[in-house]
């Protein structure tokens, strides 16, 4: 035999639990009457329900720098380079990457010039 409750409409539903992606949300109905009988009430109280919210942001993750390379030049000014990874692309509006490669200046030892070179380095190799 159905319960001999008196129990209230259903309330509106709460908010998802969650802002973005998947929660849940539930509402509630309240016992006006238990059975005479003295007899527990069987209905429910409480119902829930799944709820789907846009997308959740996903931000830009990158892996850690490299090392610098060598510098580009043997003498003189040159430039070195390190790079990183996107281990992760942004979607749904998260944070796009930031740059994955720097340069940076770099010098070698002055370049030697002009005439007497092959003297000065035949010097040195003695």
């Amino acid at each position: 035999a159905p319960s001999s409750c008196l129990v209230t409409e259903w309330g509106e539903w709460d908010e998802c639990s969650a802002s973005c992606g998947t929660g849940m949300k539930r509402r509630h109905r309240m016992i006006k009457m238990t059975p005479a009988d003295g007899s527990m009430c069987k209905a429910e109280t409480t119902e829930a329900e799944k709820c789907m919210m846009p997308e959740c942001p996903i931000d830009c993750e990158l892996t850690e720098w490299s090392q610098w390379s060598e510098c580009n030049t043997s003498c003189g000014k040159g430039h070195m380079i390190r790079t990183r990874m996107i281990k992760i692309e942004p979607q749904f509006g998260g944070t796009a990457c930031p740059e994955t490669v720097q340069r940076t200046k770099c010098r070698v030892r002055k370049c030697l010039r002009g005439p007497g070179l092959e003297k000065r380095r035949w010097k040195e190799a003695r």
